[in-house]
C-alpha cells in the first residue's frame, strides 16, 4: 500500500485515472488531502502497479492539483465458458482520498465503481465499465460511461449524463439536465430547470419538474413528467403505438388560474411504443439554499 497526506488548501482538483478497481472518495473540513492506494488481488503485476503509479501534488495559481495516475496496458477480457463476460482494464486496485469540501473532480477509469461522499464542485467522470455514486455537486457536472449505474444525489448545476447501459438516478437538479442513454431507465425525482433527454429501451420518470423546456424523446419507454403546482403548463406529446393521457385535464379551464408570473413549463414528449403521462407533483418547498 502506498499513502500520501498533502497540504491542499484553498481550490483543488483532484485528477485521478486507474485502470480497474474501486474508487472511495469522500469530503471533510479540512485543508488537507490524503491518499491511500492498494493492490486488490495479490500477485506481482498489481503491485508492480502500484509501486510505480503516479502519485503528485501540483501547485495550481491559488489552489492545488493531486494526481493519482495508475496506468497498465489496455486490455479486454472476454470468456464464453459460462456465457459472454466482457472486463475492461487491467490489474484491480483500491484508491481511497479524504479531501476539503468543494475539491473539483476529474477521474478516468476502465472498469471501477466510484462512491464519492460530500460536497464537490465541478465534476467529469469517464468510464468503460462500473457504477457511479456522487453525493453532491455545486459545479457542472459531466458523466460518461459504457456500462454502469449512475446515482447522484444533489447537482446545483448543470448535468449532462451519457451512458449505453445503466440507470440514471437523480434525487435533485438544479441546472439543465442532457441525458442520453441506450439501454437504462431515467428517474429523477426533482428538477428545476430544463431537460433534453433521449433513451431507446427504458423508462423516462419525472417526478417534480418546476419550469423550463422539456424534450424527451424514447423508442420502446413509458415517459412519466409530474408538474409543479401552481405552474403554468403546455404539452406537447406524440406516440406511435403508445397511449398519451394527462392528470391535469389539458385543454379545460382549471380551477384555479396560475399567476401570469407564475414558471411555465413546456413538455415535448415523443415516444415510438411507450406511453407518455402527465401528472401533478407535490407542491415545492423551496429553501434558502436551493
Amino acid at each position: 500500500m502506498r499513502t500520501e497526506t498533502y497540504s491542499t488548501p484553498g481550490p483543488l482538483l483532484l485528477n485521478l485515472e486507474i485502470p480497474a478497481g474501486e474508487i472511495e472518495i469522500e469530503t471533510s473540513n479540512t485543508d488537507q488531502t490524503s491518499i491511500e492506494l492498494e493492490a486488490i488481488s495479490n500477485n506481482d503485476a498489481v503491485r508492480d502497479l502500484v509501486d510505480n503509479s503516479r502519485i503528485e501534488l501540483i501547485k495550481r495559481g491559488d489552489g492545488h492539483e493531486v494526481v493519482v495516475e495508475a496506468k497498465s496496458r489496455q486490455g479486454i477480457f472476454i470468456s464464453l465458458s459460462r456465457g459472454p463476460d466482457i472486463r475492461f482494464g487491467g490489474p484491480d486496485v483500491r484508491l481511497r482520498v479524504i479531501c476539503p469540501k468543494g475539491a473539483d473532480l476529474d477521474v478516468r477509469t476502465k472498469s471501477a465503481d466510484l462512491r464519492a461522499h460530500g460536497e464537490y464542485g465541478g465534476v467529469e467522470i469517464k468510464t468503460a465499465s462500473g457504477d457511479l455514486q456522487l453525493e453532491e455537486a455545486r459545479g457542472t457536472a459531466r458523466i460518461k460511461t459504457a456500462s454502469g449505474d449512475v446515482h447522484l444525489g444533489r447537482a446545483h448545476a448543470s448535468l449532462e449524463v451519457q451512458s449505453v447501459s445503466g440507470d440514471l438516478h437523480v434525487d435533485s437538479v438544479g441546472g439543465d439536465l442532457r441525458a442520453q442513454l441506450v439501454s437504462g431507465d431515467v428517474h429523477v425525482r426533482d428538477a428545476r430547470a430544463s431537460i433534453g433527454a433521449n433513451t431507446v429501451s427504458g423508462d423516462q420518470r419525472y417526478e417534480a419538474v418546476l419550469k423550463g423546456r422539456i424534450e424527451l424523446k424514447a423508442i420502446s419507454g413509458d415517459v412519466t413528467v409530474g408538474i409543479r403546482s401552481g405552474a403554468r403548463v403546455f404539452v406537447d406529446a406524440n406516440t406511435v403505438s403508445g397511449s398519451t393521457s394527462s392528470e391535469l385535464e389539458l385543454g379545460d379551464a382549471p380551477a384555479q388560474e396560475p399567476a401570469p408570473d407564475s414558471p411555465l413549463v413546456e413538455v415535448f414528449a415523443k415516444t415510438v411504443s411507450g406511453d407518455v403521462l402527465i401528472e401533478r407533483a407535490p407542491a415545492l418547498e423551496l429553501s434558502e439554499h436551493s
